[in-house]
């Protein structure tokens, strides 16, 4: 049931939204003046005159200061209108509509595999406290917290891709296509991407259990015949899914922002793909837009995790 107070939450979070949408905006639009370069150059082409050069710039509106063009792309913007791309001419919500989904196929397989795998050895760990098994554990995970995402795809295409042949090297197939497929071709980025994610949520979980089987409560149970079994799952992991549920939610954000990169590696037009080919060609519309859709989400991620943990902890309603 949605009480007042988390009826406030949500319009307070959704205000308080608004100011970092046009904060972000406002900065990527600031750095892609810092490019250097004039893109009314590469769409006149070799050779044109500055009569030429100075018509595109005035159709396109780059003749015109720097706060006139962001206000206008900013109004826009708000009616549903993220422009054109100057480049191919093509609508930049199209753009974001055609390469999004996949870059939000890769994010969530990636923390999927990061909380299948890592809840588990958080649970081993923290049931083993203190063993070679938990110390074991904890120190496959600090590795993987330092493991770059490029790196470690460019060993899983050389061995799983190239060598092995069970997934393809490059290339991504749509998931409104084909979803077997589009889940195929994200498993090796999925791989690539979850390894900070396993580690981190297995050092979160495996602290949180340890402190509350530390605790007075747990002892008190320990001490009414409850089992160590009975404890963990109904206790143990009850108390830690607010924790949990908030570094799941952040591991997404920060997975979202790594597929840039991945996508690079493995060649998936995605929107990563999509916001560095437009920062080289200083088409600065679609870097907007995509940069937009990416804030959005995380706006979206942050204010369900907030109301996920409503929901797991009444507590959070009286802050």
């Amino acid at each position: 049931m949605v009480t007042r107070v988390k009826q406030r939450m949500v319009v307070a979070r959704l205000l308080q939204a608004i100011p970092i949408l046009v904060l972000a905006t406002f900065i990527v639009f600031c750095l892609m003046q810092l490019i250097p370069g004039d893109v009314a150059v590469t769409l006149a082409g070799e050779n044109a005159s500055v009569e030429r050069i100075a018509q595109i710039r005035q159709a396109y509106g780059l003749d015109q200061p720097f706060f006139v063009q962001y206000g206008q792309w900013l109004w826009q913007a708000a009616g549903g209108d993220l422009g054109t791309a100057l480049l191919s001419g093509e609508p930049v919500a199209q753009t974001v509509a055609r390469t999004f989904p996949n870059t939000l196929l890769v994010a969530v397989y990636a923390t999927l595999l990061s909380i299948v795998i890592g809840v588990p050895l958080g649970i081993l760990a923290a049931t083993r406290s203190g063993s070679k098994l938990d110390g074991g554990i904890m120190g496959a995970a600090s590795l993987g917290v330092a493991l770059p995402n490029f790196w470690f795809g460019m060993i899983l295409v050389l061995y799983f891709a190239l060598t092995f042949k069970w997934f393809p090297a490059t290339g991504f197939v749509s998931p409104f296509e084909d979803f077997g497929q589009a889940v195929w071709y994200a498993t090796l980025p999925a791989l690539a991407l979850c390894t900070n994610g396993i580690a981190e949520v297995a050092r979160q979980l495996r602290s949180s259990l340890v402190e509350i089987q530390s605790s007075q409560h747990v002892r008190t149970l320990h001490a009414k015949g409850l089992s160590p079994a009975r404890i963990l799952w109904l206790h143990g992991l009850k108390n830690v899914s607010v924790n949990l549920l908030t570094v799941v939610g952040l591991l997404f954000n920060k997975i979202l922002a790594a597929t840039v990169v991945v996508e690079a590696v493995f060649a998936i037009p995605g929107i990563g793909s999509s916001i560095v080919n437009a920062v080289l060609q200083g088409d600065f519309p679609v870097v907007q837009g995509a940069v937009l859709a990416m804030v959005v989400t995380v706006i979206v991620v942050n204010l369900v995790t907030d109301l996920l943990c409503t929901l797991l902890d009444p507590r959070i309603n009286a802050s």
